[in-house]
């Protein structure tokens, strides 16, 4: 007896593989006749799970597939093997060819997909679910789909597998099964099964009222889901804009509240920071790109450097003869824009610069199926919170930070007490310049980067500190993340220019009830 159960164990481990073996006629069917006569026999073979047949489905893909009269060979460089058996063979000079056209080749990929799917690696099987989501399906696949979510032990891939299921038998012949399909995809939040919801509900496609009846209700609920997605993703891109509209007005409020010039040079100083961010990266290319997704970190001090040095050479060189004349500065401080625009254009040349984001900054973290929050734009918000926390320690916990308030609520009496106003000036100008280099290293991490980048702030930056109130910081925060938001609210209501004019009329409103801004600044009006 013990004999004959070591027997029978040897014959089904023989036995077994062999009833899901690739047959010859099936290898056949597969590799030679009508596309649809061949896409019909690979998904009948596809539902065995065969390991064989990924080989053969691999290289019909690489088109290593060639036919004689009695065998289906594999062609693997300079010579062949069986597609059957494995074994070697010679390839006769008359084996023909086996050609794929698009739709032929879209039907391995789906197949090749379909295999994976029984793949021990999940990461393996989370890449075949992903290529086959974007397959055209049919109920010829649903063994082995049924097979691979039976065996599923991931939650995750269970439910996207059920969803596909239910995707293949929302077009069963069975009113039944295509009603527990509709139900089944109501549960999902992915655009996609929208589609498939909103095609299945055009007339004439669906012809049971029933059935119709839940496919209106499973597309409203996915429809609501998809909206709260859209919604969340409208409030992060304001957050995001906001973000960058602190960091450019950030040392604009600080050098127009503490000495009132009107600087229509700072989104200059951004682009110099910008440029200053491009220079890095590209040494870090030329001598060390071992280190290159680490450029970031000497890019930041060195774009706040550079453009708090022009800022400096500005404020010695014009600004500081033109204090108390508003007009003089600003048509002083514009020509200085031109003049960093066309040196900028003489040094890098008018098109944009490429500026890469490092690996870490890279993707973006999938919170809904559509709503993708990039790296780069949280860090961008992680960084302008950092920078306003920094320039709020500066001004009120340090001895800097002393001197620029007292100059900035009494410029002659902080005088009369020792303060040299003049070093100060220079010292805060230069802080808010090298912060609007800061702010042009950001950018650089989400935008092109060329001459006009400042161009396209200035106004806005400037709208910020008006209406968050001069010299404010709380006021530039809530102004530049408000402004964020109600422009990307805006925008998808009303498109993106005549969003921009109802933003600018409602701070002409608002300044006009309100002068001051948000933040009244205290202790100014003593000069008057």
């Amino acid at each position: 007896m013990r004999g004959l159960r070591v027997l029978l164990c040897l014959w089904l481990a023989w036995a077994v593989p062999l009833a899901h073996a690739l047959t010859q006629p099936q290898a056949r069917a597969i590799a030679a006749g009508e596309t649809d006569e061949r896409i019909a026999a690979l998904n009948e073979a596809a539902a065995s799970g065969d390991s064989a047949l990924a080989r053969f489905v691999r290289a019909l893909l690489d088109d290593a597939v060639k036919l004689t009269p009695n065998q289906v060979l594999i062609v693997e460089g300079d010579h062949a093997v069986d597609a059957v058996t494995g074994a070697g063979a010679p390839v006769p000079a008359d084996a023909e060819d086996v050609v794929n056209n698009n739709r032929m080749r879209g039907a391995l990929q789906g197949a090749l997909a379909s295999l994976q799917l029984l793949s021990p690696e999940r990461e393996t099987r989370a890449a075949a679910i992903a290529e086959l989501a974007r397959q055209s399906l049919d109920e010829s696949q649903l063994p082995l789909l049924d097979k691979a979510w039976a065996g599923e032990a991931d939650p995750a891939l269970k439910a996207r597998l059920g969803l596909m299921r239910a995707g293949v038998l929302v077009a069963s012949v069975d009113a039944v099964k295509r009603i527990e399909a509709a139900s089944a995809l109501g549960r999902s939040d992915e655009p996609a099964v929208k589609a498939l919801l909103a095609e299945r509900l055009i007339d004439g496609v669906e012809p049971d009222p029933n059935v119709r009846a839940v496919l209106r209700q499973s597309l409203d609920q996915v429809s609501s889901r998809l909206t709260w997605g859209e919604r969340l993703g409208v409030v992060f891109t304001g957050l995001s804009l906001g973000s960058i509209l602190l960091l450019v007005a950030l040392g604009l409020a600080i050098t127009y509240g503490l000495m009132g010039v009107i600087n229509m040079a700072h989104g200059e100083l951004m682009m110099v920071g910008a440029y200053a961010t491009y220079v890095v990266q590209n040494l870090f290319k030329a001598h060390a790109p071992g280190w290159f997704d680490h450029y970031l970190w000497l890019a930041v001090p060195t774009s706040f450097a550079v453009a708090a040095l022009v800022g400096a050479v500005m404020e010695r060189g014009v600004i500081r003869w033109l204090y108390g004349r508003p007009l003089e500065t600003l048509l002083a401080t514009w020509g200085i824009s031109l003049v960093l625009m066309q040196t900028v254009r003489s040094v890098f040349g008018a098109q944009n610069v490429p500026v890469e984001n490092p690996a870490w900054l890279s993707g973006g973290v999938a919170v809904t199926s559509n709503l993708t929050l990039p790296f780069n734009r949280l860090a961008i918000i992680v960084f302008a919170l950092l920078v306003l926390a920094g320039v709020a320690l500066l001004i009120a916990r340090t001895r800097l930070g002393l001197f620029v308030r007292s100059v900035t609520q009494n410029r002659r009496m902080a005088a009369c007490v020792g303060v040299n106003t003049a070093r100060i000036d220079t010292y805060a100008f230069s802080l808010g310049a090298g912060i609007a280099g800061l702010a042009g290293c950001a950018l650089s991490q989400v935008g092109n980067v060329g001459p006009d980048l400042g161009q396209n702030y200035i106004v806005d930056s400037f709208m910020v500190v008006v209406l968050g109130g001069v010299g404010q910081l709380a006021g530039t925060v809530l102004a530049a993340l408000g402004l964020g938001v109600l422009n990307k609210l805006l925008e998808g209501w009303a498109g993106a220019v005549l969003a921009k004019i109802m933003v600018l009329v409602f701070i002409v409103v608002f300044i006009q009830k309100r002068p001051q801004g948000l933040f009244a600044m205290k202790g100014r009006s003593a000069e008057a």
